[in-house]
């Protein structure tokens, strides 16, 4: 029997209030979410520079459209449930925002991300007003909360990754986006456990952290005990499979060995993983 929209939406609420923090990993392409899905993690995600960078571009470079058909590609591939991460909603109104979280919705997802930086950050207005970016969580919300199933919205405090490092400026837009609806929070970048402590003290809502920044990735005990709901890899999965590929590259142009070859993944395991 195949597994719905409804199915998948259910289960990854049901992931958000279990007992214990759960990892949502990040693909890339279809075959990366087959293997996930293959090494046994419940629930995927796409990353924004990831996506970026299957299309040879920089994070923040692709349309709506191209991460729209990113995400489709990735649901496709498994019966996950999967959640996209949209940057800052692909548009310059709350309309445009509610816009991009429908066609999120219909293309299969069961949740997404919305960031309150301004679209490519710009240099004069790194982060959306608070009153502003409130409206654009509201506009998402409010498009995806009479669906049929249920879709997850995860609102994201940016300061952090956008020069503002002030706890109490991220919590307090957290608790607006909280209030506006949103499901799931986010504030990447955090720079120790006890910030990622107080924020969870502050809100109701479960709390995703992002892994993936060096000095500043926690185990998973330690998340938990913090407070923390769900773990995502973010661009980390992508950049580990890019290094070696980096790697093996270099060691056959450089030094015309092959070493790499002996180190890889049989091809039958790999194959094993995919359909057909």
């Amino acid at each position: 029997m195949a597994v719905t929209q409804f199915d998948k939406g259910n289960s990854f609420r049901a992931l958000h209030q279990g007992p214990r923090a759960f990892i949502i990993a990040n693909a890339w392409d279809a075959g990366s979410a087959r293997i996930l899905a293959g090494v046994g993690f419940a629930a995927l995600a796409t990353s924004s520079g990831a996506a970026a960078g299957t299309y040879g571009t920089r994070d923040g470079a692709i349309s709506r459209d191209q991460a729209l058909a990113h995400a489709r590609a990735i649901v496709d591939a498994t019966d996950l449930p999967v959640s996209a991460d949209l940057e800052s909603g692909f548009g310059a109104t709350a309309k445009d925002v509610a816009d991009t979280y429908r066609e999120a919705a219909a293309l299969g997802l069961v949740g997404a991300t919305l960031e309150d930086a301004t679209p490519g950050s710009r240099k004069d207005k790194r982060l959306f007003d608070i009153g502003e970016a409130t409206e654009r969580v509201a506009a998402a919300v409010e498009a995806t909360r009479k669906l049929g199933f249920p879709f997850l919205l995860t609102a994201r405090a940016e300061g952090f990754l956008r020069g503002n490092t002030d706890l109490d400026d991220a919590i307090k837009r957290l608790n607006a986006y909280e209030k506006a609806g949103a499901e799931v929070l986010m504030a990447p970048g955090l720079p120790d456990l006890a910030s990622v402590k107080a924020v969870c003290a502050a809100i109701s809502k479960p709390f995703n952290f992002m892994v993936g920044i060096p000095g500043k990735s926690f185990s998973v005990a330690e998340l938990e005990a913090a407070g923390v709901r769900r773990i995502s890899l973010a661009g980390s999965l992508y950049r580990a499979a890019m290094s070696g590929l980096v790697a093996a590259a270099r060691e056959a142009s450089d030094k015309g060995t092959f070493g790499y070859v002996d180190a890889s993944l049989p091809s039958a395991e790999l194959a094993g993983f995919m359909r057909g």
